[in-house]
Parts: C-alpha cells; structure tokens; sequence
C-alpha cells in the first residue's frame, strides 16, 4: 500500500512556503521567465550538481553557499539565459543577484541559493532582473507553486510539477516539487533544474545523503539524446514546519522520508524524459537479475540512451535485436544465455534465443502508445533479465523523433 497521497500545491504544498513567478523580460518571448521559491524560515538545504568541468555561475556559487552553511531560505531562478561561459562578468551578475534579493527580502545574502536556464554563453539581462527581483518577491504567496513552475521552463511544453503527504506518526508531512527539462538530458544530470520544499525536520547530513541516492534512481536514470550541460541543479529544503520529531539517523522514519523524497524526483525525472524535444512517447526500461543494482541500472541507462533503440521505437518497430545490443554493450557482465526480452506483454527473447512473436501486434503497442495519454497511457514499457542475480534498477527515455533534430537545428537562430 502506498504511504503517501498526492495533493495539489507543487513546492507551496509544505507548511512555511510561499512562491512566484512572473514574465521579467529575460526572455524575448514576453513568457514567465523569473521565479521565486521562499522558506518562511531557515530550512536545511542540499544539492546536487553538473558533473561537467563547464559550469554556470550559479552552479558554483550554489556550491560554495552550501558548503559554508548547509541551510537557506529562498531560491531564484532565471529562464533564458544559463550565465555560463561567462565569466568574470557572469560571477559578478552572480553576486549581485543573491544581494538584490537578500535586500529585497530582508534576508541575509547567504540564505539565497540561484540556479539560471536558457542559452549558453549569454549573462544574465541585470537591468531586467534589478526591476524583477521586487516585483517577484511583492507576488510571493501560498499557492504561487505553478506560477513557479511556469516561469523555469524553456523549450518544455509542459510544466512538471508533484506534491505529496504522509503521515508520520500523528502529524503530516508534505514534499512538493517543480523542474523543467526537455533537451540535453542524459546522466550524470543534464539540462535539468529541480527544486523540492519539505516541512520535514531532518539533519542536514542526512538530507545530502537522501538526496544524493534519490537523484541516483531519478534525474540520473533519464535520457532523452545524450547530452548534459552547464547548468543542471536539484536543491531541496526542509523546513521542519511540519513539527514531527527530528530524523537525524538512519531507521524508519528515515527510509520513509527518502522513499517519498525518491518517489517525487521519479515523478519529475519522467515527466522530463516524457517532454523530451520532438518526443511522442516515454520510454520505461527495467531490468532485473543483475548482480547488483548499480549494474541493473546501467543496462537500463544504456538501452534507454541508444539512439537505436529510441529511432525503432519512433518507427514503431519491435526490434529487439537493438535492445539485446545495447544491453550487451552496456559495461556489465553477464551471460548471454540468460537474456530475456519483453515490449511491453510482448516476449520477444528468452535465453539469448528469439522468440516467435506477433509483430504486428506488437508494432500496433508501440503505436497506441504514441497517441496516450500524457504520462500515463503512453509508456512503452521494456522489461530486461540478464540472469538471477538479486540486482534491479529502471531508466525512463524517450523515441527520437525527426522534430528532435528540427528543434536543435534551429535553437539560436
């Protein structure tokens, strides 16, 4: 049975959270392009980062905050310029974003983490961002989660957002959270942000640690072509609104809490490879009989990211021959003799040998999925066995489609 319920409210669902978001002018659509996360009191934060060696401003400033003090109260994010590659100049617009929202806030400038969305290369619009910063925080309010949500997008066409509740003990906790990503998506992280309130009352060593093992099953279990960036940011907050007893070791309460933390970035992590650039359908890969989990993951990883696989997919062509290679290419051991394939209902290989299947059938699977429901009736689900073992692990990708290479063609121009 499920511990927790979803409810409404994105990152404003948790006690002691107020957010906005609002169209500031960095974007030259006219779109919301500016928002505002904000604890009404200190919360523990933690964050996970790019594993790239070129990196926003942000990214290095959120760093550097959060390892003086792991604690926060408010995040800001721009949408439409990443502020990386930018350098000296790019800091300093850096800085005087934390200072400007720190006084318009009332608080001090290290309670103020920011994270930047848009092209690479390009600063941050300050003139823009100096007239935003008040307006956003005169916005601010309990239910501004989806203005939030709205105002860090790109090229996504949908906003992605999930909060949920449970009880522990004789109290409630929410978690809520908002991300945006579509393209460049691909472990370790990508063009990716992701922001998650809780009103939890949590150690910070122990949040890092959730966190850190919550993106490792989520944010760095999709692809969507292969690529990460500059910019790629999860930062989560607990507040201790909620006033339930303080988790601050492994146990119980603690297991409860990152099973729901894992659940929300899972959410998010396949509503970004869903929205995909061009994509018509989400890709759901398991695998199971590994020797360990971190070797499951990796075939799934790897069978979600072949650019193969993702093109038969599109095509609606039940090739399992491309989901064998990709497997067997994927840097784990494991005997060939063992391999079972299924699309779906469909067995399409067992113990390295094919099967007879019907492939029309099957081809008319990967059809219905493409006209699916959003996320829920549209997932094409591959399930792979490479032996007995007692590892399992899951990665989310999408098809690649002739619109991913229009999208990307024309980005700057």
């Amino acid at each position: 049975m499920t511990q927790w319920q979803e409810i409404s409210g994105a990152v404003t669902a948790p006690r002691g959270y107020q957010a906005a978001g609002l169209a500031a002018g960095l974007k030259p659509s006219g779109a919301k392009d500016l928002a505002l996360i904000y604890s009404e009191v200190d919360a523990i934060a933690a964050g996970v980062f790019t594993q790239t060696q070129v990196r926003a401003a942000c990214v290095d400033y959120c760093r550097q905050q959060l390892q003086r003090k792991a604690s926060a109260r408010a995040i800001l994010c721009n949408a439409g310029q990443a502020n990386a590659a930018t350098g000296e100049g790019g800091w300093e617009d850096v800085r005087e974003s934390a200072q400007l929202l720190s006084q318009s806030l009332g608080i001090p400038g290290d309670a103020v983490l920011l994270a930047s969305t848009g092209v690479i290369g390009q600063r941050i619009k300050m003139d823009a961002l100096r007239d935003g910063v008040p307006k956003i925080v005169s916005q601010l309010s309990h239910s501004g989660g989806d203005e939030a949500a709205a105002a860090i997008i790109t090229t996504d066409l949908v906003t992605k957002s999930i909060a949920l509740e449970a009880q522990f003990g004789d109290r409630t906790v929410r978690m809520g959270g908002i991300c945006k990503g579509s393209g460049m998506i691909h472990p370790n992280m990508a063009t990716m942000l992701g922001f998650i309130t809780c009103d939890a009352v949590v150690s910070s060593q122990l949040w890092q640690a959730m966190l850190a093992r919550a993106v490792d099953k989520s944010f760095n279990q999709i692809t969507v072509d292969g690529d990460t960036s500059t910019n790629d940011t999860v930062i989560a907050l607990a507040n201790g609104q909620s006033r339930t007893p303080a988790i601050v070791r492994e146990g119980p309460e603690a297991q409860k809490l990152e099973a729901m933390l894992t659940a929300v970035c899972q959410h998010l992590a396949k509503a970004i490879a869903r929205d995909g650039e061009g994509a018509t359908c989400l890709m759901e890969v398991s695998v199971n009989g590994a020797e360990s989990d971190a070797d499951a993951r990796q075939i799934a990883r790897t069978i979600a990211g072949s650019s193969l696989v993702k093109s038969a997919i599109f095509g609606r062509d039940p090739n399992w021959g491309r989901i064998a290679a990709a497997a067997g290419r994927a840097g784990v051991t494991f005997n060939q003799e063992q391999l079972r394939i299924k699309l779906g209902e469909f067995q399409l290989m067992d113990g390295g040998q094919p099967l007879p299947f019907d492939r029309a059938a099957a081809s008319a699977y990967l059809r219905e999925k493409a006209d699916g429901e959003y996320l829920k009736t549209d997932t094409v689900a591959i399930s792979v066995t490479t032996g007995t073992g007692p590892g399992k692990g899951m990665a989310w990708g999408c098809d690649l489609s002739y619109d991913y290479v229009r999208i990307n063609a024309e980005y700057t121009t």
